[in-house]
């Protein structure tokens, strides 16, 4: 163990490190990252995730057509509710499912 001192904002702080030596197989093992949902697999324009979130509910099928500005569903991001709007009309040729985890970029749905 070795001892540091650290100043955070003007205040110190005394710290002790832990030197790990060789495969570092005693170390605990990095937490596993939240498994996000695939893409939705589908044919025609997509619709990404405009952040990281979670689908709260999807209002539309596969193969149901949608006009432009309907919701298509509500994705939860940071305890707020957001509308996600279909950008053209057309058919949804494919849709992520009710509770997926998604990143920023994710398909959320298809539209042809």
């Amino acid at each position: 163990m070795k001892k540091y001192r650290v100043t955070v904002n003007g205040s110190v702080y005394e710290i002790e490190l832990e030197e790990i030596k060789g495969d570092g197989a005693s170390a605990a093992a990095p937490a596993t990252p939240a498994q996000s949902a695939a893409p939705a697999a589908g044919d025609g324009e997509a619709i990404l995730s405009p952040m990281p979130g979670n689908i709260l509910s999807v209002s539309v099928t596969e193969g149901q057509s949608v006009k432009k500005g309907d919701v298509l569903m509500v994705l939860e991001a940071m305890k707020m509710e957001n509308e996600i709007m279909a950008s053209a009309s057309g058919t949804v040729t494919g849709i992520i499912p009710k509770g997926s985890a998604v990143e920023t970029g994710t398909v959320l749905c298809t539209i042809k």
